[in-house]
């Protein structure tokens, strides 16, 4: 029995898979304020032309850059590991693996984009980014991708996150990037917010505003924004993760898992192990793909699919995706990376094409299968993975109980040796279980009236 599946870095992915390419309908296209299509060049005061030809792009295969290998090769390929002591805890006949993303030098899977955002808009010539980032996990990887390929880098960290996190401000500061808490004084969205709700915990969508806006008005316009989710190229990086694991688990005969897991905050880890297994979902593959969120923040579960904006000022083109509304600021849980009102368009398709199947899971379960994971893996995990580490438990129990051996999978996406706050709260029994209470989803999704609606879409087989 191995416990730790490796995969030598001859056998590194060379390309990476893109979900567009076998959707059985398109992913519907984003749209201006007067609600028609934009074009690629609208998008070039955000974003350089090299990484708009990959979000528009419906190749299956887009190659990776050498360069960009040369850095990956810093951590991955990821170790494949099973989690045979939570096995034996929970007396199961499941076989649970788990893809180690917690070895990159930030802690998360959030490198496997920042790496290529950085390299490419050094390629296009931008000389600064900005970005938001919820728990840190993102701020600390595109500072640590910017050092290392040499760009400025500027992030507006959620508030709420900005104080209950100290530590990844400091990694942040260690490698050279500016981190200030959002909503700042520093742009016009930002003093605007805190003008109307200055005590605001803050919110990825405000964030977002921020980062977008500093972009924009940059009036030498070498300065671009950077987006560590949501967006299609952004989980095309990611999709390194569920390709490395499908060679993983084939070197141990194991074709396709049953169950498929990742949390989803905005969906980029759970992208980029759940694709390559959706793309054998949609050729015949019998798999359950299970994209988890917080009760909090249910955007899958109890959003709407609907168009829109992907930021509180509106700055950001109209998409199709499940949401709460761009101006619903959540309850500041402590699974900061888990507070966005959307979903990935990507994986909003793949969820009404019926290929996925979203599930919410409350806090306090959350931290109590941490609880469970460090007390038989040993491992401290993120807050967010925790999301997905409840899921796996229910699984596995759902398999004792039919009496079913399966193999599930899922992306262990950060560790959580900078949220210890959060763990104190947990232990102190200072946190709560908490629902998003009706009224609110209500009263956010009713700021969308008048925005144009997706066509509707026939769902799938699945």
């Amino acid at each position: 029995m191995e416990i730790k599946i490796q995969l030598a870095e001859k056998d590194i992915p060379r390309k990476w898979y893109n979900l567009a390419a076998d959707l059985p309908n398109p992913v519907q296209p984003p749209l201006g304020p007067d609600g028609k299509p934009i074009s690629p060049d609208m998008l070039t005061a955000v974003f350089p032309m090299n990484l708009i030809e990959q979000e528009v792009s419906t190749k299956r295969w887009i190659d990776i850059p050498q360069e960009v290998l040369d850095i990956l090769y810093r951590w991955r390929p990821s170790p494949l590991r099973r989690a045979v002591y939570l096995e034996k805890h929970l007396k199961t006949p499941a076989k649970i693996f788990y893809k180690d993303e917690s070895l990159s030098p930030p802690g998360s899977h959030k490198p496997n984009t920042a790496v290529p955002q950085a390299w490419y808009n050094k390629q296009f010539g931008t000389t600064r980014l900005t970005t938001e980032t919820g728990a840190g996990q993102w701020g600390s990887a595109l500072a640590f991708a910017c050092r290392l390929i040499g760009i400025e880098c500027k992030v507006f960290m959620v508030r709420i996150s900005f104080d209950q996190k100290p530590f990844r401000k400091i990694m942040m500061k260690t490698w050279g990037a500016n981190c200030v808490a959002s909503p700042s004084n520093e742009t016009s969205s930002g003093r605007a917010i805190l003008a109307k709700t200055p005590d605001t915990p803050g919110s990825l969508g405000i964030a977002i505003s921020e980062a977008v806006e500093q972009a924009v008005t940059d009036p030498g316009g070498r300065t671009k924004y950077c987006l560590g989710s949501v967006l299609n190229h952004v989980l095309l990086h990611q999709s390194i993760i569920g390709l490395e694991a499908k060679k993983q688990l084939e070197s141990v005969g194991i074709k396709n898992p049953d169950v498929v897991i990742g949390c989803a905050g905005g969906g980029s880890n759970f992208a980029g192990i759940a694709f390559p297994f959706t793309a054998e979902k949609i050729h015949g593959a019998k798999i359950d793909i299970i994209p988890v969120e917080p009760k909090a923040c249910p955007s899958m579960t109890r959003g709407e699919f609907l168009y829109d904006h992907g930021d509180t000022a509106k700055m950001t083109p109209l998409m199709a995706m499940y949401t709460l509304g761009h101006a619903y600021v959540p309850a500041p849980i402590h699974a900061g990376g888990l507070r966005y009102h959307g979903m990935a368009p990507l994986v909003c398709q793949a969820i009404v094409e019926g290929l996925q199947k979203p599930l919410a899971i409350d806090q306090i379960e959350c931290y109590e299968a941490a609880m469970t994971w460090a007390a038989t893996e040993g491992f401290i995990c993120a807050p967010e993975t925790s999301h997905a580490i409840a899921a796996v438990i229910r699984e596995a129990k759902k398999a004792t109980e039919e009496g079913k051996e399966k193999n599930i999978l899922f992306c262990y996406s950060g560790h959580g040796l900078m949220d210890m706050l959060g763990y104190d709260a947990y232990l102190e029994g200072k946190l709560e279980r908490y629902e998003m209470p009706d009224e609110d989803i209500k009263r956010s999704l009713a700021e969308l009236n008048g925005l144009p609606k997706p066509k509707a879409v026939k769902t799938g087989k699945w």
